[in-house]
Formats: C-alpha cells, sequence, structure tokens
C-alpha cells in the first residue's frame, strides 16, 4: 500500500476513536525530500510521556499481551486435549499409544480421589456449620429470654406486683385481686373461628421462641389444624409460618403448649395426648380416670369443654369432673412427659356452673359468665390449703361469648377467645 494511502487510513482510523482535532502536511524535510506529517491531539493524556516512561509503558504492555497470548494458548490446548478425550471415550478408542483405554481410566480414577477429597472437605465443613448452628441455636434461646425479660421490665402493667420466678416455684405468689380490660390482638377470619384456642409455651426450646404463637379454630367436627407463627408480627398479620395436622383430632379448646408440646383432648375421648410440636410426633397419651368427656361435665356454655388443660408457674394441670364427684371440679398434676396423674384434688365449685377456669401458682380460679359484659373471677380453690373462697374480681367479656381463657405464667397475662376475637387481659397479684 502506498504510504500516502497508509498514512489516510491511519487518520480515519484515529479519527473514528475520538480524535477532536487532526492535520495533515505535507513538505520537504531539510534534505529535501518530501514528507508527510500527520497530528492528533490525545483525548485522554495531557502531556506526553519522557522517553523512558514511554519505553517502560511499552515493555509492561508487551509483557502483558505476551502473558495473556500464553494464557490463551494454554487455554486452547486444554480445550483441545478435552475435546479429543471426550471424543475417544466416547467412541472407546485411543489416538496413540501413550493415550491407552489403562490411561483413560487413570485419569478418571484421579479424577474420582479428586471428588472423594473434595466430599471429605465438604462433610467436614458440613460438620463445621452445625456446629456453629448449634451454638447460634443456643445464643438465640438465650437473647429470647433476655428480650422477654427486657418486655417485661419495660411494661410494668404486664407483671404481678411479684418478680418473675423459676419454674416450678412459688415464690412471689399472691392471690388475684385485679384483671384489666381485654386488649384485642386478632380477629378470626372465618365462621370456624367463633371458638377457638391460642397460646405461646412459657417454658418455649429450640426451635421455638417466646414470640411462637399457635392457633386452632374449634368449630366442627374434625379439628386437626393447628396454625404455627414464628413472630408475634405474623399472629397479628394472620400470616401462619407453618401448619401442624394432627395424626388424633381434637376436642374443644382446652388445648395448652408447654416445653415444646401441645397437649390437648383427643376427640370424644377422655384420654389427654402430647404432641411434640418439633418432631411432628405423638409423644404420650394417657386416659384421666373416669373423666366425663363429650358434653357429661363441660362448662356452663358448652363445646364439650369436659377436660381443660392449663399451665402455671409449677407445671401441666388438667380441670376436668367425674361421676364420683358428682360434677365437682376435679383437679390433677401431670407429669409433662408420660402424663401420669402426679396428684388429685377434688373441689366443692361445680363445672357445669362457671363459664371457664384457669390456674395460678396452684390456685384454680373460676368466672362467672361466659356472655355477660360484666363478669367476675368468682371463686378460687387453693391447693396448698385444700380450701375455697368466693371471690368478686371484675372480669369483662367484651365480646360476649368467651370460650377459652387461659393464664400464661411468663407473660403474667390472660389469653383469651372471645367470640371471633384473641385478646388478653394483664393480671395483678396480691403480695404475700
Amino acid at each position: 500500500m502506498p504510504a500516502v494511502q497508509l498514512l489516510l487510513l491511519l487518520a480515519c482510523l484515529v479519527w473514528g476513536v475520538g480524535a477532536r482535532t487532526a492535520q495533515f502536511r505535507k513538505a520537504n524535510d531539510r534534505s529535501g525530500r518530501c514528507q508527510y506529517t500527520f497530528s492528533v491531539a490525545s483525548p485522554n493524556e495531557s502531556s506526553c510521556l519522557e522517553q523512558g516512561q514511554a519505553m517502560l509503558a511499552i515493555q509492561d504492555l508487551q509483557r502483558d499481551s505476551s502473558e495473556q497470548r500464553a494464557a490463551l494458548e494454554s487455554t486452547k490446548a486444554r480445550l483441545s486435549y478435552l475435546e479429543a478425550l471426550l471424543h475417544r471415550l466416547t467412541l472407546g478408542q485411543a489416538a496413540t499409544p501413550w493415550d491407552t483405554q489403562e490411561g483413560l481410566q487413570k485419569e478418571l480414577e484421579l479424577a474420582y480421589s479428586n471428588l472423594v477429597r473434595d466430599k471429605s472437605a465438604l462433610e467436614e465443613e458440613k460438620r463445621r456449620l452445625e456446629a456453629e448452628n448449634g451454638d447460634l441455636a443456643r445464643r438465640l434461646e438465650s437473647s429470647s429470654e433476655e428480650v422477654a425479660s427486657l418486655r417485661r421490665g419495660l411494661c410494668p402493667q404486664a407483671r404481678s406486683t411479684s418478680e418473675d420466678v423459676p419454674p416450678g416455684s412459688k415464690e412471689g405468689c399472691g392471690e388475684l385481686i385485679w384483671v384489666g380490660e381485654p386488649v384485642t390482638l386478632r380477629t378470626a377470619e372465618t365462621l370456624t373461628g367463633k371458638y377457638g384456642v391460642w397460646m405461646r409455651d412459657p417454658q418455649a426450646a429450640y426451635p421455638y421462641t417466646q414470640e411462637t404463637t399457635w392457633r386452632i379454630d374449634t368449630v366442627g367436627t374434625d379439628i386437626r389444624q393447628v396454625f404455627e407463627y414464628d413472630l408475634i408480627s405474623q399472629f397479628l398479620q394472620g400470616y401462619p409460618s407453618k401448619v401442624h395436622v394432627l395424626p388424633r383430632p381434637l376436642e374443644s379448646t382446652g388445648a395448652v403448649v408447654y416445653q415444646g408440646s401441645l397437649y390437648f383432648q383427643g376427640a370424644e375421648s377422655r384420654t389427654v395426648i402430647r404432641y411434640e410440636l418439633h418432631t411432628e410426633t405423638l409423644k404420650a397419651e394417657k386416659e384421666i380416670p373416669g373423666a366425663g368427656y363429650h358434653g357429661q361435665f363441660p362448662y356452663s356454655w358448652g363445646g364439650y369443654t369436659d377436660i381443660d388443660l392449663a399451665v402455671d408457674e409449677t407445671g401441666l394441670w388438667v380441670i376436668y369432673s367425674t361421676e364420683a364427684a358428682k360434677g365437682a371440679i376435679v383437679l390433677s398434676k401431670l407429669n409433662p412427659e408420660n402424663l401420669e396423674l402426679e396428684q388429685t384434688w377434688e373441689t366443692n365449685i361445680r363445672k357445669q356452673s362457671v363459664a371457664n377456669a384457669f390456674i395460678i401458682c396452684s390456685t384454680l380460679y373460676t368466672i362467672s359468665s361466659y356472655s355477660s359484659p360484666d363478669a367476675t373471677v368468682n371463686f378460687a380453690y387453693d391447693t396448698s390449703t385444700g380450701s375455697s373462697k368466693a371471690l368478686m374480681v371484675p372480669f369483662k367479656n367484651r365480646y360476649k361469648y368467651s370460650s377459652m381463657i387461659d393464664y400464661n405464667p411468663l407473660e403474667k397475662k390472660l389469653f383469651a377467645w372471645d367470640n371471633f376475637n384473641m385478646v388478653t387481659y394483664d393480671i395483678r397479684l396480691s403480695q404475700v
């Protein structure tokens, strides 16, 4: 290509990559020879490099170019080899004496040993992560307890006048002297939620926390669904994290959650069942001797509330009646593992004359009416003395159909289900 055309081509190329000014001159040099000069201003550099700097830059560019070229050639060679190897494996052929079937098998064995080594490394990593997960779970449980403690400290109206007590202890317990106004947390969406039961575990264990909430709508003949909410916010918004389907249907509104298990009365039976929530398995069941069921000795509102489970500071209880007790309330303390009856008390309070009952500090309390807006906590039975007394502590049925009332010993609140509505009540105990 003639020199003039080459220079013109170069000018076009440089102009196309962003130059803004260019000059092309034709003149004789000092010796009289014709000379073409083409000048372009750099769009990026404010000044030219010195000769030494320019040489270093050129050498760096050449070195980088050589390294990239070598890497590219190496990659091309590996790709060619892999393509040939794949072709030979497919056809069962070997192109050269060195590259025999035996050679291919050795390569495969080497690849297998590498996979085994990687598998061992992954298993070790899995064990490490499981150990870290266990540690995180323990820390989460500890943090949840601290959060609950802080919340109780920030909400003094939610506490009794006594300090928190350890599980199984009655220290700081007193007599119920006040029940606050109901606070509505949630309203059931369908007709099956007119009656129901909702609860939190006062002794929650991993993977559950003190925020985990369970809810059961109990209108119907085959009640098996248990809605689980990881966070209180999910419960308030109605977005369950999980839905358990019980292997046995339950009856009425007497269920509780305690130490990671759901305890409930089996439908049309005097059997109490322990269902472990985390493993979704039945762990124990026990017939309550002589207990009435399916409408023999319910609370005054009905609903097959013959057997009512309860939890307090000292453990797990069952409230019921028998033919031998002639309809009076009977209390039994249950072993939470195997549901064996540990001790039983017979009261002089007729079960069908009261609307509901709950236990605080081993004392049974009953509600006078399920529908009156201005009901009362009307009786107390103290298991430590075996005696009962009449009370007149005001209790509000805001929605005029309370089908479930339970005490949560951790939060020091009453949980209730009042005509589709899930509500709580703050309480106050007298000082001992």
